[in-house]
């Protein structure tokens, strides 16, 4: 199985920038794509950015195009995802998964992680 931990959220004003880490292990853990999800109080999850096996392959919420970057590094089995411009909209709950697609990232997840909180005042 695989197991992902979420890392580096927090507080932070608008305009300001975070990074978000996801530490993957387990004995498959190198063996998908991944992604960010977020959800936000009241609102349903949503998808925020997928990043293939090579990390050649990305793809971005509307939302978070132009502001938000998603990474990996395979020698850590690391994702990260340095988010800039930070909007009090930006406030959720994230999570990374593990996904069958990029570009179809609620076709299978079959594993997530726990989540990292991101508060962004205003």
């Amino acid at each position: 199985q695989v197991q992902l931990v979420e890392s580096g959220g927090g507080l932070v004003q608008a305009g300001g920038s975070l990074r978000l880490s996801c530490a993957a292990s387990g004995r498959t853990s190198n063996s998908y794509h991944m992604g960010w999800f977020r959800q936000a109080p009241g609102k349903e999850r949503e998808f925020v950015a997928a990043i293939s096996l090579s990390g050649s392959n990305t793809n971005y919420a509307d939302s978070a195009k132009g502001r938000f970057t998603i990474s990996r590094d395979n020698a850590k089995n690391t994702v990260y995802l340095q988010m800039n411009s930070l909007k009090p909209e930006d406030t959720a709950v994230y999570r990374c998964a593990a996904m069958l697609s990029v570009f179809r990232p609620t076709l299978g997840l079959p594993y997530w992680g726990q989540g990292t909180q991101v508060t962004v005042s205003s």
